[in-house]
């Protein structure tokens, strides 16, 4: 559903513009245009159509910034920004976001598999967050084919049901992944609100076969900007929801050190971004890095190869 939802929101922005080259073409027409051919005209109004619907995905990004900032984050003093970083923060993000959003999600991962008697360590599951699908964890996918570790991309559907609503789907994924590879237990990779997915499965399967669970910027106890989000799982993801102290209260101390939390201190959607601290579990902190980032950047894919490879060695 998210890649229709996905097609069609591409369509409209390409009409948009279309619809601005258009008018631009009729309401504005400089001296110095009637020096270009027809071509050349129509690429000029074309590329000023195309930078109006970047400008607008800009000011979104930007926008998730300055709401994350007025949630009342802080930043570390061992994470601080200079102009520079914060530039490269800002950047990295906004250009992850229109990767995902126009390329990586048109593409869902799917099973990869190893051949036989070449893949290493245990198989893994990746559980994508809100309003995407397994197309996510494209730039994960292939350093996961690099190691030859097989994985399962799993598409949560619908986008807006309520968390607890996707543990089935995990349920038998887990049970999918395990049958085509052999493998006695799975490695779970979530980002963002798959990591209360993983959490809430869990919940309900205590006993599961899971050797570790590794979460990017989830928002383990909640987020201020989920009450702009659409949905039951953004409404349960809101800063201390019944949903979540309800998760929290049910979890025991030894299911939490199953957990290892990966986050960012500049987390523009997870804020204040410390709702990404697990109690009990392994907290691993980075910062200058975004939301959307968290999924393709390159120290944060090298921190959860890692994890992956020390859990499937434990």
């Amino acid at each position: 559903m998210i890649k229709r939802l996905l097609i069609l929101l591409l369509v409209l922005q390409a009409a948009f513009m279309a619809l601005l080259a258009t008018g631009l073409y009729y309401w504005w027409r400089p001296a110095w245009e009637a020096q270009l051919n027809a071509p050349a005209t129509a690429a000029f109004y074309l590329a000023c159509g195309l930078l109006a619907v970047l400008l607008v995905r800009l000011l979104i990004s930007a926008n998730n910034f300055y709401l994350s900032w007025r949630a009342g984050s802080i930043t570390p003093p061992d994470h601080a920004l200079n102009l520079l970083r914060a530039a490269n923060l800002f950047w990295h993000e906004f250009h992850s976001s229109m990767l995902t959003s126009s390329y990586y999600m048109l593409r869902p991962v799917g099973m990869q598999l190893q051949p036989p008697g070449q893949a290493q360590g245990l198989p893994v599951l990746l559980i994508h967050g809100y309003a995407c699908n397994s197309g996510y964890w494209l730039p994960m996918s292939k350093l996961l084919k690099q190691a030859r570790i097989s994985h399962y991309g799993i598409d949560l559907e619908p986008p807006g049901a309520s968390i607890d609503d996707f543990v089935p789907q995990v349920h038998a994924a887990v049970a999918r992944l395990r049958q085509a590879t052999g493998s006695a237990q799975v490695i779970i990779l979530a980002h963002s609100m798959g990591g209360l997915v993983a959490r809430a499965y869990l919940r309900r399967h205590a006993d599961a076969p899971i050797a570790r669970v590794i979460t990017l910027g989830t928002p383990h106890h909640g987020t201020a900007l989920a009450s702009f989000g659409p949905g039951s799982n953004a409404a349960q993801m809101r800063r201390d929801s019944p949903w979540l102290d309800a998760l929290s209260a049910s979890e025991a101390n030894t299911q939490r050190m199953l957990f290892s939390s990966i986050y960012s201190v500049h987390d523009n959607i997870i804020a204040p971004q410390d709702s990404s601290d697990l109690p009990g579990a392994r907290n691993l902190v980075f910062g200058a890095i975004g939301h959307v980032a968290l999924g393709r950047h390159p120290e944060i894919m090298r921190c959860a190869l890692k994890e992956i490879e020390t859990a499937a060695h434990a």
